[in-house]
């Protein structure tokens, strides 16, 4: 079993009707630890050492987060900036985070087709989370394909209640090591969401 730490990074939840239903849906379970971080730190004064501490004790990392700008919202960029420290987490002595996995569930408000080559943003949201992806790998990391929920604006019910049902699916498939069972499949690929739905129609939500 793999232990799951969530960092939740939205400034404004309260006008989020997709990741209220996601925190929602979030197992509670052992194995999987949600901390929402403007809730811990509406001052953005992150406690370094109480963050280390958690990445230390859990073997996979989540950032679930709103797609702000193409990044992350501020206080998770503030999160990297300051836990993330040479000697620590990269550099010949920051061994700390080798071995452990991130992957980040994040929301759009753009529909799937405007995040593609052809489409009106020009890139995948994979593409377009590069920056993360090589803070991962500079910390020796396993950066896995992020979970997207698209076209967040024209979600109505059935929407949000399958995006929560893929949520939970997920957190949960990860603490059963289900992604450890595809391996290396899922390296390349744009989005876990095929695999994720695979688990959702087998019941596992």
């Amino acid at each position: 079993m793999s232990r799951v730490l969530v960092l939740f990074a939205h400034p404004a939840l309260e006008k989020s009707r997709v990741h209220r239903h996601m925190v929602a849906a979030v197992p509670q379970v052992d194995g999987i630890t949600f901390h929402d971080l403007y809730e811990a730190y509406p001052r953005m004064d992150v406690d370094v050492d109480r963050e280390q501490r958690l990445l230390l004790e859990h073997d996979v990392v989540v950032f679930q987060f709103p797609f702000y700008w193409y990044s992350t919202p501020p206080l998770l960029k503030q999160w990297q900036d300051l836990v993330l420290v040479h000697g620590w987490a990269y550099g010949s002595t920051g061994t700390a985070l080798e071995g452990k996995a991130l992957l980040c569930a994040v929301s759009t408000g753009g529909r799937e087709e405007a995040y593609h080559p052809e489409g009106y943003n020009r890139f995948t949201v994979r593409q377009l989370m590069a920056p993360l992806e090589r803070t991962a790998k500079l910390c020796g990391m396993r950066f896995l394909p992020p979970w997207v929920v698209y076209g967040t604006h024209r979600l109505g019910d059935e929407g949000l209640a399958l995006a929560a049902r893929g949520y939970g699916a997920l957190l949960r498939g990860m603490v059963a090591g289900r992604l450890e069972e595809v391996g290396d499949a899922v390296g390349d690929l744009d989005h876990l969401n095929a695999v994720v739905s695979g688990w959702t129609a087998g019941g596992d939500a």
